[in-house]
């Protein structure tokens, strides 16, 4: 088998956020071989991603065995080191490989997870995230395993009280733990916007919830207030949704810099890295949640490669992706893990509808 085009477009919905979700966010990527099957993947990069596929990677894999997947990640990795080893350019090469992955799966006929060793649970349990309250009591009645509380728009007032800022935020998760109950996971995001004095004012008074940790409270460049929050919070510290690689995750966990792991294997290098990163939280005894992990391209992996040290969690995922049909459902707080070749992914591309791509197309020919 060789591949013979490596292709990637830009779907959009009209349900389809307005922001960078969209236009940087999601790209989808199609594999296709001398043998008629075609492999697809997710990846992110918007039209700079899009860009990177057909251009250097797509030149790097034409007339490859695509079977050959962990070598022909490094080549891609090694071949884009000069503007790449973070952000957009990984972002790609998480479509491509994730397409890689697909194919293998369709060309064998057995599902990702199987290639992976094989299903520990059929069945995982799901949180949901939600970005106010009004919507945490629109949701606590589901049945889903855990909630999720998005504060990233939770800032200090303008006369910078740290205290009222803290007071203010302890109210909305004290809120959300009424709502849901004792018993079930409560989490919250900050999503980067926070300084320590903040996220530390904060944990004191939030420390009785039994959070099941806080997510991204500063920015990700600071690791010196990463690790004095992982050394003294007794609430877990989450993050990793916006880390690339598994060296990077290696960093994470070497450094004590968090202590549950969110890798989005749609941005940090696909399926190939994140079946690493569960390698190194095994070692590290470290928690790993993926970003959107009730999409069916972490599923897979949560359900063979969970190292059954915490109980496995999926995140609910991007419902304006209609275009990714195949994806199971969440039903009573569980999805399925898909045991179709590949992702169990369907694509119809007659049916995409994508944004015009920029006049390099017409460069390339």
């Amino acid at each position: 088998m060789k591949i013979t085009d490596v292709r990637a477009c830009q779907p959009v919905t009209p349900t389809s956020p307005d922001d960078w979700r969209t236009s940087i966010g999601q790209i989808l990527v199609a594999v296709d071989t001398d043998t008629g099957v075609t492999g697809y993947g997710v990846g992110g990069g918007g039209f700079a991603g899009i860009h990177v596929v057909r251009t250097v990677l797509r030149d790097l894999l034409l007339g490859k065995d695509p079977s050959h997947i962990e070598s022909l990640w490094q080549e891609m990795f090694d071949s884009t080191l000069a503007y790449g080893q973070k952000g957009l350019v990984l972002m790609a090469i998480s479509g491509v490989d994730l397409a890689l992955w697909d194919l293998r799966g369709r060309a064998e006929n057995t599902s990702v997870c199987d290639l992976l060793g094989g299903t520990k649970l059929n069945r995982l349990p799901t949180y949901i995230t939600v970005w106010d309250n009004d919507a945490m009591d629109e949701v606590a009645a589901s049945p889903h395993q855990g909630f999720k509380l998005h504060l990233g728009g939770q800032v200090p007032e303008e006369d910078g009280s740290t205290e009222k800022f803290a007071d203010r935020v302890a109210d909305q998760l004290r809120r959300a733990r009424s709502a849901i109950g004792p018993d079930r996971e409560l989490m919250a995001d900050a999503w980067m916007k926070w300084n320590l004095e903040e996220t530390q004012a904060v944990i004191a008074r939030v420390s009785d919830l039994n959070l099941s940790w806080l997510e991204e409270p500063l920015p990700v460049h600071d690791e010196a207030g990463y690790a004095e929050l992982v050394q003294n919070s007794p609430v877990p510290i989450a993050g990793g949704e916006h880390e690339y690689t598994s060296a990077g995750f290696r960093r994470l966990a070497e450094q004590r810099l968090h202590t549950v792991l969110q890798p989005d294997v749609c941005w940090l290098g696909g399926m190939t890295e994140l079946i690493r990163v569960y390698e190194i939280a095994a070692e590290f005894g470290l928690r790993v949640c993926p970003h959107r992990g009730a999409e069916l391209w972490s599923l897979p992996a949560i359900a063979a490669l969970d190292n059954g040290q915490c109980d496995p969690l999926a995140e609910s995922g991007r419902p304006w992706m209609s275009w990714v049909a195949g994806q199971p459902l969440i039903e009573d707080g569980f999805v399925d893990v898909p045991d179709r070749p590949g992702f169990g992914v369907e694509i119809d591309e007659a049916a995409i509808t994508a944004y015009p791509t920029p006049s390099y197309d017409e460069w390339r020919k």
